[in-house]
């Protein structure tokens, strides 16, 4: 299944992308949340759409939504790819390097990205999404992990570089500024990806592509992630993890390079969709 939502910020309804097709559930189920994931609603949804009942139709123009409501936490995963750790002149990890950025950062896979008032070093992160089913907490084993996570997703991990490293302090300013978490846009269901440690991705400014990786160069993989941080906080259902991203980001180019308004950011990962963001100024 694929999961979506739709409609304006603030009024986001849910959905399924099925067969191609975006389809209204909204008169069965109040949105993709905590207790939606909670209560094992993948499997009511699951037999909704094998009942055959009759769904309408989300119109072509409306909006695209991140495809869960707002997460509990954003749990992110820094320099979880050796190649891109290099780049940033950084020791590659022992242990995952963990930060959590705001979770109303969380918008849709559409809406633009919103360079920060004062800001000179926006940048782009392509990375993979992973949502939490059910309450986790001091899993005891790998194969655990993934009967904990709903799904996969495309996740913009966009940053300030200045305001996460030459501001003092941990990396949670250049992390949570408005709009720094573009989402989906659909949140596919681990039955359609059999091995996220093999998901192609890509991203590209203004046409030129920048980032161009593997899930499976990953340093920590996904079952490892969610095993890991578990035995540090209680993993909520509808929390949101975003595993680290490829080589490419703005700030291991020489010169350093960064997005200003008017650029046209566009990402992808094989099989969870394709983002497309226009960046503004705040």
């Amino acid at each position: 299944m694929k999961l979506i939502r739709f409609g304006d910020a603030g009024a986001e309804k849910p959905g399924v992308f099925h067969q191609g097709v975006r389809k209204d559930l909204s008169a069965h189920f109040s949105d993709w949340d905590r207790p939606f994931f909670q209560s094992d609603g993948l499997a009511r949804v699951a037999a909704l759409l094998a009942s055959g009942v009759s769904l309408p139709e989300v119109p072509e123009n409306v909006r695209w939504a991140a495809p869960i409501a707002r997460p509990g936490k954003v749990i992110c995963i820094g320099l979880n790819y050796s190649d891109h750790a290099r780049e940033s002149n950084m020791a590659i990890p022992t242990e995952p390097i963990v930060f959590q950025k705001g979770s109303n950062t969380v918008v849709g896979p559409y809406d633009p990205i919103l360079i920060p008032r004062g800001s000179t070093k926006t940048d782009w992160e392509v990375e993979l999404g992973v949502v939490i089913s059910r309450n986790a907490r001091y899993l005891d084993s790998l194969d655990a992990s993934l009967f904990h996570v709903a799904g996969y997703c495309l996740s913009h991990d966009v940053s300030e570089r200045a305001f996460q490293l030459e501001r003092g302090g941990q990396w949670t300013k250049g992390k949570s500024c408005d709009n720094f978490n573009p989402l989906g846009p659909w949140l596919s269901t681990p039955d359609e990806v059999p091995d996220p440690q093999a998901l192609s991705m890509e991203l590209s400014v203004n046409g030129q592509r920048m980032q161009q990786g593997n899930s499976q160069t990953m340093i920590f993989g996904v079952a490892y992630l969610v095993h890991y941080l578990s035995q540090f906080m209680t993993l909520e259902a509808g929390d949101l993890i975003s595993t680290g991203t490829p080589p490419g980001v703005g700030l291991g180019m020489n010169p350093p390079t960064y997005l200003r308004a008017g650029d046209v950011v566009e990402l992808s990962i094989n099989g969870l969709g394709c983002q497309r963001q226009v960046c503004e100024q705040a």
